[in-house]
């Protein structure tokens, strides 16, 4: 089995991190105002900072919309999901 540095990466970039993080914002969490299940105004929420952690190999992108409400979203690099939505 290839070590974790062989394994070729989902999240290459920022921009597949913000992607991936605004839409989980918009369809799972119901964020941007519409009904839960269905999908939002992508341009309600803006990309306040992202990062990258290279010993975790996770993204983390701070989100916001109106009204002042802000979420945290982790992601894993290697699998491309989710693991954990902070609001702050």
């Amino acid at each position: 089995m290839p070590g974790i540095g062989l394994i070729k990466r989902r999240l290459e970039t920022e921009a597949q991190a913000v992607a991936l993080a605004t839409s989980h914002i918009l369809k799972e969490h119901n964020l941007a105002g519409g009904e839960k299940g269905k999908e939002g105004s992508a341009s309600a929420v803006s990309t306040l900072e992202t990062k990258y952690d290279a010993d975790s190999g996770d993204w983390y992108v701070a989100l916001g919309w109106s009204g002042g409400r802000r979420a945290v979203i982790q992601m894993d690099s290697i699998l491309g999901t989710v693991t954990d939505v902070r609001e702050v």
